[in-house]
């Protein structure tokens, strides 16, 4: 997941191939009223946001933790009387999911790679895109054109950097070049294809690859190079009259919330902070 975005005031926060995980796996959540409706319903009651898991900016749905991002768009919706529900489905399916309506939004969205979603004023985290080899790795990253003899792993739908985004297009039809993972878990397969030998680089944000191998140390990798910064938003639906009125309402809260200091508190709780 990514995936695959800054507050207004900088917020820190943004194997083999396998099939798309299957229809039966996606929860099925019903076409709300609105959609298709002429006049926009400005009495929402709750709306149903949708990611693969990508921790810490959003993790597992329904865990004691589901991720600063959730954390903080469930409170800023709720200062609008909106309940927030969470749901996990692979990134691919997610963005699908949300143009044809059956969920609301989708989280940790980058600005400008999805011009048909609805983003709000204000971001919701922060992304720090990086290459990972192996540990003994010697390879240096000296622009695309160094990827050209090497095999790199990428995560099905993810956006990384324009030049990588358009690097990966230009290549997922060669395995050799680029391999594309998809469903639920894919960091953990590539972790495990890094350490195989059976790939060589994979890109991926700075604070998921830092918690995941902190959770298991073995999992070590090398960071070769930071490649892209970017804000993180939460994308609403086109399909949803409703959508930007949702924008709105997302980005008030979290002024509000950042007035109060409770984002603060919120990326605390995380083993995050302002100046991270």
């Amino acid at each position: 997941m990514a995936k695959a975005l800054v507050l207004s005031a900088v917020l820190f926060l943004a194997a083999c191939p396998q099939a798309e995980d299957p229809r039966t796996a996606v929860p099925e959540t019903a076409v709300k009223a609105t959609r298709g409706a002429e006049v926009p319903t400005p009495t929402r009651k709750s709306i149903v946001l949708a990611a693969d898991p990508w921790c810490p900016h959003n993790c597992v749905a329904g865990s004691e933790q589901e991720g600063y991002m959730i954390d903080i768009a469930r409170e800023a919706f709720a200062l609008a009387g909106i309940e927030t529900e969470y749901v996990n489905m692979s990134w691919a399916r997610a963005v699908q999911q949300a143009r044809d309506g059956y969920v609301d939004a989708i989280v940790g969205a980058l600005p400008g790679n999805s011009p048909e979603f609805i983003f709000p004023e204000h971001a919701i985290g922060y992304s720090i895109i990086a290459l990972y080899a192996q540990p003994d790795s010697n390879w240096h990253y000296q622009g695309i054109d160094s990827l050209n003899q090497l095999t790199l792993l990428a995560i099905n739908g993810y956006a990384y950097s324009p030049e990588l985004d358009d690097y990966i297009t230009r290549h997922r039809s060669d395995p050799e070049r680029v391999w594309i993972l998809s469903g639920l878990a894919p960091l953990s397969r590539a972790i495990e294809l890094l350490h195989q030998r059976r790939a060589d680089v994979f890109p991926e944000d700075r604070f998921v690859m830092e918690r995941q191998l902190t959770l298991d140390p073995s999992q070590n990798l090398k960071m070769v190079a930071v490649i892209h910064e970017s804000p993180l938003k939460i994308a609403f639906s086109s399909a949803a009259s409703d959508s930007p009125e949702l924008a709105a309402y997302l980005s008030d809260g979290i002024k509000a919330l950042q007035n109060t200091g409770r984002i603060t508190e919120i990326l605390a709780s995380y083993g995050l902070s302002w100046s991270d």
